[in-house]
């Protein structure tokens, strides 16, 4: 396994965070959920029975991971964006021994290292390079050993629709800018369904995805000096049907003011924050999506209850 390829620290600098809590609503930037800890969380939500999303996109890998790799082509440089574990990516390295290289790429360093020691542990021939980088600000690929014949980016668990429409342009337009003219794209994509599944599955019975969401504040509390009394903030998961989205919040129990970085930030009782906007689709309009950034759908693979899909996008 290479060493890190090309560290670049995620720019949430704490004058960008202070803004963001100063707008109406308030935000705050989903990457900040990442740290080591949210990173161990978040592979807890994704083997809950609530959350359908990883359970059924892992499904369509492994039922179509001969037609994907088919795709894909031989000696290609595979470069997985917010890699996570990479669990999902073993299903697509078992019916691709012929990469050029694999990416895995997250913003978690420890975590980033942990799993791509263990992906090269148990795929020996492979040439991992992991590079420790936020996709949504420009990165650099690695230059692997052996020469590849096309660049294709692996985008799973629907992290696309944590965007809004004009961030999910922007990312996809500099992939497709980044892939070149025989690149590609795998990418998951969430779609509409009933609003009791998806409120269900934002809002499990365990609590994990409530202490995911406020480990962030944890998060905050230890990298940007803020002082955010974690308790007083309670997970709320709501689904804005106008907007196609499930927008997860922090909401104040009371009256309260939070210094961060040595700046207060005023909170009313029940004033809450957006950390997370999960944005839905159907299968045109996320096919016209592509295509407004110049990608061609290729292929679609979805479960028999069309709950999620997976594409396969080819440079236009």
């Amino acid at each position: 396994m290479n060493q890190i390829a090309n560290k670049q620290t995620p720019v949430h600098a704490a004058a960008g965070i202070i803004a963001d809590l100063r707008r109406i609503p308030k935000q705050l930037s989903p990457a900040l959920f990442y740290d080591q800890r949210g990173s161990q969380l978040f592979d807890q939500i994704c083997e809950l029975p609530e959350y359908y999303v990883t359970r059924v996109e892992t499904a369509i890998l492994q039922r179509h991971a001969a037609a994907i790799a088919q795709a894909i082509g031989a000696q290609a440089l595979l470069v997985e964006l917010g890699s996570g574990s990479s669990i999902k990516t073993r299903l697509l390295l078992d019916a691709l021994p012929s990469l050029a290289a694999y990416v895995p790429m997250d913003i978690s360093r420890a975590h980033l290292l942990e799993s791509a020691q263990a992906l090269a542990a148990d795929y020996p021939q492979l040439d991992v390079m992991p590079l420790c980088a936020d996709f949504l600000q420009a990165f650099t690929l690695p230059q692997p050993q052996r020469a590849a014949n096309r660049v294709v980016f692996f985008f799973p668990g629907s992290t696309i629709g944590n965007l809004d429409t004009v961030q999910a342009k922007k990312l996809l337009t500099r992939l497709r800018s980044m892939a070149g003219n025989n690149g590609g794209l795998v990418i998951g994509v969430d779609l509409v369904k009933h609003p009791d599944v998806l409120r269900a599955a934002y809002n499990d019975a365990a609590g994990v995805t409530a202490e995911f969401n406020r480990n962030m504040l944890v998060h905050l509390n230890r990298e940007f000096s803020a002082a955010f009394d974690v308790a007083s903030f309670r997970h709320a998961a709501v689904w804005d049907s106008p907007q196609g989205r499930i927008e997860m919040r922090l909401i104040s129990d009371r009256e309260q003011v939070v210094t961060v970085a040595g700046e207060s930030i005023k909170f009313a009782a029940n004033e809450y924050i957006v950390t997370e906007r999960c944005h839905k689709y159907t299968l045109p309009g996320f096919r016209a999506l592509a295509q407004a950034c110049g990608w061609v759908t290729n292929a679609v693979w979805t479960d028999d209850a069309d709950q999620f899909s997976v594409h396969y996008l080819r440079a236009a």
